[in-house]
């Protein structure tokens, strides 16, 4: 019995020994925790986690709470205590501009033909858009058109045989080619450029006559909640169902249905409003908004390759309540964003906990934007006020929607930005194996890959490749949820996306054992995934950001017919095919109506100088 103890202490300790030598196991990702971050970010409490709103901030506090518990070290540290860091401390903070706001002068009324004046109750008889110009007009004439649609490439002009100049354009809110999103013509039945249309025939002010018999019910008075402002260089407001009645009255004219929705559209619908004469100030009050990205960093252990970063990101935006960007524009109600992009960001919050108990030995900065959905305007900050230097950053991993896996298949972008990228990605996935069934995993591999070589695509590594930046991208595909009040945490493929983070972790590390850099290579070709709708291709990455006087641009694609047009990063559109191009709502009511193959004029500002080139656009490959 004596003996036999000994023996079983001696080969315990033997056992003890064998296991403080062996190598510790590598983390997983804990499905979990995913499960847990999702459900916390899809919540009702972060309503949507709109940019600049206070869900947002919510979020991004959840955010660097975490990396705070994870021990990541702050990117942005202000209260100069490490060992216990701020949740603001991980914030990159950024400015956006922000919905406008009534100001002290906001006055409308009319003029009939007997010189009588009546004047209209604010936010009764009318509202101001938020996107209208600040200013005054006084006793200008009206124009009733019954649409205001213009599509050349249609045979469509409302306006045609008009003379808008210096008057005010009175028509419907909504028409029913807005409604129906496969009608060809439900891009230039948007109210905003329908305004466009009318200010560049010369209008000075565009007056929406309520869908609604309340005006408070009108679907456009409900996005404006939503919305950024940006100026639209005319006085644009909407009026009530009564005072368009009362309106049309004064000149004679006699109709039940005065917001016209219900009539055929065009030029044989116009009513003559000769009579009226309107004055209207506007006062917009636009004030910028603050919101953040979360960045939190775990140093290298090499002390020369800790020297460089593989920089990870996902962003945690999105919708808010809806409006700008909605696929469901008449729900006001809170799109949760579950797959777009809490499923993103609840793995970056993981692969932040495997590298921070596994140290990796080049730096890894993590990386959650704002205003993604904006434009991406979180990682286009970041780019220019990297927290490590953009030339020692040797790659960006960006997971964008990756929690509805279906049959295995996984898209990854970017395989071409590195020339070591392609082999890499397939090499990983052979070597995994699936956990269990995530959604019909390949036999070949943990998944059913498709690789697209393009560094660019509709999320944020397309600012990091711009710079030069080898990138890859993760993303499960659309679906019928996409940008929808119905995109809930419920419906995540939860086994699919611990899946997919065990994936890019692994990727990480073959990145991070790979003793020199990877090789940054040029993409050609257009970008894959959420597409833009456009007819023609330029090759254009234009920011996204609010502006009235030009669109700059990002990059532009190697190759493309921008590239062969001469145009360059940075420069400032401010003309394109004839129109004015004075916010991104001009730009692409421009790109929208440009036919392949047929050569155009652009003007561009470029270190102070303006510049006149030509571009022919290629026709878009559907």
């Amino acid at each position: 019995m004596i003996r036999a103890t000994r023996l079983g202490v001696l080969s315990l300790l033997l056992l003890s020994q064998a296991i403080a030598q062996a190598p510790a196991p590598k983390p997983i990702p804990d499905e979990t925790a995913l499960r847990r971050h999702v459900q916390t970010l899809a919540s009702e409490k972060f309503e949507g986690r709109r940019a600049g709103t206070p869900g947002a901030a919510l979020a991004a506090r959840y955010i660097a709470e975490e990396f705070a518990r994870l021990g990541l070290r702050p990117c942005c540290a202000t209260s100069h205590d490490l060992e216990q860091p701020a949740y603001r401390d991980y914030w990159q903070t950024f400015n956006l501009a922000g919905r406008g706001q009534l100001g002290q002068r906001n006055e409308m009324s009319f003029t009939d033909a007997e010189g009588a004046t009546l004047d209209l109750r604010l936010n009764e008889d009318w509202v101001p858009l938020m996107w209208t110009a600040s200013a005054r007009v006084e006793e200008i004439p009206a124009v009733v058109v019954n649409g205001g649609i213009v599509a050349e490439e249609l045979k469509r002009d409302d306006y045609a045989g008009l003379d808008l100049r210096g008057k005010a354009v009175i028509l419907p809110s909504m028409v029913p080619e807005e409604a129906d999103p496969h009608n060809p013509l439900a891009r230039y039945a948007e109210p905003r450029w329908r305004a466009t249309a009318a200010r560049e025939r010369g209008a000075r002010a565009i007056i929406f006559v309520s869908s609604q018999t309340r005006l408070a019910d009108d679907p456009l008075v409900r996005s404006e909640a939503e919305h950024a402002a940006g100026d639209a260089q005319l006085i644009a407001v909407v009026v009530s169902q009564a005072a368009a009645r009362r309106l049309l009255a004064a000149n004679g004219v006699r109709r039940t249905d005065v917001s016209l929705a219900n009539e055929p559209n065009g030029a044989a619908s116009r009513v003559r409003a000769d009579g009226i004469r309107l004055t209207i100030q506007t006062e917009i009050v636009r004030r910028n908004l603050e919101t953040a990205n979360v960045i939190g960093i775990v140093e290298g252990a090499d002390p020369a390759l800790r020297a460089e970063a593989v920089l990870i990101g996902a962003h945690y935006d999105h919708l808010g309540l809806g409006g700008r960007g909605s696929l469901a524009p008449d729900q006001r109600a809170i799109h949760y964003g579950a797959d777009d992009n809490a499923s993103g960001t609840a793995a970056l919050i993981e692969l932040a906990r495997i590298f921070t108990q596994q140290r990796p030995r080049r730096t890894f900065i993590f990386a959650a934007f704002g205003g993604e959905e904006l434009g991406l305007l979180g990682s286009n900050h970041y780019v220019r006020n990297p927290v490590f230097p953009l030339a020692q950053t040797v790659a960006m991993l960006n997971m964008d929607m990756i929690g509805r896996l279906r049959q295995g298949r996984l898209t990854v972008g970017g395989v071409g930005s590195a020339s070591e990228w392609r082999a890499l990605v397939e090499e990983v996935n052979r070597r995994l194996t699936p956990m269990r069934s995530g959604g019909g995993a390949a036999t070949q591999g943990i998944f059913n890959l498709t690789l697209n070589p393009d560094g660019f695509g509709p999320s944020d590594h397309a600012s990091f490749y711009a710079r030069r930046v080898p990138v890859l991208f993760f993303w499960t595909g659309t679906h019928e949820d996409y940008h929808r009040p119905s995109d809930t945490a419920d419906k995540i493929n939860y086994v699919g996306q611990t899946q997919i983070a065990l994936f890019v972790a692994e990727i990480a590390r073959e990145i991070d054992r790979l003793p020199q850099r990877p090789t940054y290579a040029i993409t050609r070709g257009e970008p894959s995934g959420r597409t833009t709708g456009f007819r023609v291709y330029l090759g254009t990455i234009p920011n996204y950001a609010e502006s009235d006087r030009g669109v700059r641009l990002e990059a532009v694609r190697e190759g493309s017919p921008a590239a062969r047009a001469g145009l360059k990063s940075g420069d400032l559109i401010v003309k394109l095919a004839g129109r004015e191009v004075r916010n991104i709502y001009d730009y692409t009511n421009a790109l929208s109506e440009m036919q392949p193959n047929v050569e155009y004029e652009v003007e561009v500002e470029r270190d102070g100088r303006r510049l006149r080139l030509r571009i022919t656009p290629e026709a878009r490959r559907r």
